[in-house]
């Protein structure tokens, strides 16, 4: 698969879809509160939404650790253990380093090698860097070591203090390694990627805040991708080739995320490499207009192009149904008369597993100076849970074994979440009216929560410290899953048969014989009905 197919690579089933996640990241002096913070939108159609716990441990001379393919559980190989692991909850470890990453794919033929996969150098980082520069230099120094089996990648590495894109591919099936180059996201700006390299031209000579392998260019070289000036090298488009295909499917959601927090004019300027990679691509970082909250990029989360020109409820876009839907299943490319058109592909999916915005501050406490506001499901209906870098156990709402994509838990945040999103995938415009005050109360009740947490925490033991915090992540995940069960049983109720029961102070009304009330029938938006008597000419016409 090359760039150009990477869009068909969205609809392609296998165990674990990595070819469709997203990740933005904000530098300490781009937050509100002076944190670090990065993203990530775990996007797959058989991804199941759930945390795994990995408690620190010790290790005896000549450990051996062994590798399992993060998407299909394929054992892959042994490598040496260190003396000592840390603590890893979901991609956030003990110390409150956090990684994401999303997949590119990028030249065909530098996959297949053998080595250590992308999702497991996510995990070992974890196990056993406490920063991000040395969870970059465990990541680079294994794929020396040992190889690397996976696409093109992108990884969002980041701590309390400072945030950083890598990115690398393989050398094929005949060549050990990888080539790579990473840059650290500037504390006044924020970034991001999803599924398309962005480290375009870098600096190559004294530059403390970008580093690459050392063939990153020779290696180009010799497989004939590149013969320019070393100054005009571009990483991006020398290994993953970017068309229109892969900008407007996968650059367009930072693209969108940055428009929301800049210049909207200055974006749009953009516009030709977004949808058809043409003219020059947009910045690596940009400073926002204003510093970013945690809620902030959980809105980001939720974004569906609104206020864009991609925007995917716009009255000339039957797409969006009769109930002004921003989703568009799959597949995202469909031919008419031999010509390819697409479907819009957005930060919110429906397919998402999970998703998390990591919150990393110093200035916490340090059984809180990582948070991750944990989600699953799709970002837009999701409620994101605060876990804490001192974590212990999983809530039972997102805990391992509690459910899959199978069976049905009523006690999993997966099946509950996916209660409420599916109800309203089918009446959009009227549902998601009744999902958001509930999703704000609950997120806003969980924000004050956190914020008298960060005040009582230093004044407890550490044993003290970290019970509280599991207690809260418990509470809060049963909170919501209750809450949200309640919320997707009203729905079902309020809109049965196509209807819309009327309701009055949270009950829904009677009439003076105590039966049910006559409902509402609001049928279709008036863009709808245009577009049938546009379809069908006078065939319903009755006057």
């Amino acid at each position: 698969m090359t760039p150009r197919t990477i869009i068909a690579a969205f609809v392609i089933a296998s165990a674990v879809d990595a070819a469709a996640c997203t990740s933005f990241l904000v530098g300490k002096k781009a937050s509100a509160d002076g944190s670090v913070m990065i993203t990530y939108a775990a996007d797959s159609h058989t991804l199941y939404g759930d945390i795994v716990h990995t408690p620190a441990a010790d290790h005896p001379k000549g450990s051996m650790r062994k590798v399992y393919d993060w998407d299909s559980g394929r054992y892959l190989m042994d490598i040496p253990q260190v003396s000592h692991t840390y603590a890893v909850t979901g991609n956030m470890n003990e110390h409150g380093l956090a990684i994401s990453e999303s997949t590119w794919g990028g030249r065909e033929e530098l996959w297949g090698g053998k080595g250590v996969d992308y999702g497991s150098l996510i995990t070992i980082a974890l196990e056993r860097a406490k920063t991000a520069r040395e969870a970059l230099k465990v990541m680079t120094d294994l794929v020396k070591e040992q190889g690397y089996a996976s696409e093109g990648e992108s990884f969002s590495i980041a701590d309390p203090n400072e945030a950083w894109i890598l990115e690398l591919i393989g050398k094929g099936k005949d060549e050990k390694g990888a080539v790579w180059v990473a840059r650290r996201v500037p504390d006044d700006c924020i970034s991001g990627h999803a599924n398309q390299p962005r480290i375009h031209r870098f600096p190559l000579k004294g530059d403390p805040e970008t580093i690459y392998s050392p063939d990153v260019i020779k290696f180009a070289r010799k497989k004939g991708y590149f013969s320019g000036r070393d100054e005009d090298f571009d990483f991006s488009r020398t290994y993953g080739v970017p068309d229109a295909g892969t900008t407007r499917g996968c650059d367009a959601r930072v693209w969108s995320f940055f428009r929301h927090h800049t210049d909207p004019a200055k974006m749009d300027a953009y516009l030709p490499w977004v949808l058809k990679a043409e003219g020059e691509e947009f910045p690596l970082f940009v400073k926002p207009d204003k510093p970013l909250t945690a809620q902030d990029l959980k809105e980001d989360m939720r974004d569906h192009f609104e206020g864009t020109p991609l925007d995917m409820t716009q009255a000339d876009d039957p797409g969006q149904g009769p109930f002004k839907s921003p989703y568009r299943f799959r597949p995202m490319t469909f031919k008419v008369d031999g010509k390819e058109y697409v479907n819009e592909r957005a930060t919110a999916t429906q397919q998402t597993g999970f998703s998390f915005v990591a919150q990393l501050n110093d200035s916490h406490p340090d059984p809180m100076k990582g948070i991750l506001w944990f989600g699953v499901d799709d970002t837009n209906t999701t409620l994101y849970v605060p876990i804490y870098n001192s974590a212990t156990k999983v809530p039972h709402a997102f805990e391992r074994g509690n459910g899959d994509l199978y069976n049905l838990s009523w006690d999993a945040a997966f099946w509950v979440n996916n209660y409420v999103a599916n109800q309203a995938y089918g009446r959009y415009d009227m549902m998601i009216q009744d999902i958001r005050p509930v999703q704000r109360e609950l997120e806003q009740g969980m924000n004050a929560e956190v914020d008298s947490l960060l005040k009582v925490i230093p004044a407890m033991s550490k044993a003290d410290a970290v019970a509280a915090l599991d207690k809260h992540s418990a509470t809060a995940s049963d909170r919501c899953l209750k809450r949200y069960k309640q919320l997707g049983d009203y729905l079902f109720v309020k809109y049965l048969d196509g209807n819309r029961k009327k309701e009055k102070d949270g009950q829904f009304l009677r009439n003076p014989d105590g039966l049910p009330a006559s409902p509402d029938f609001p049928g279709y938006s008036p863009q709808y009905y245009e577009e049938i008597v546009r379809s069908t000419g006078d065939r319903l016409r009755i006057d």
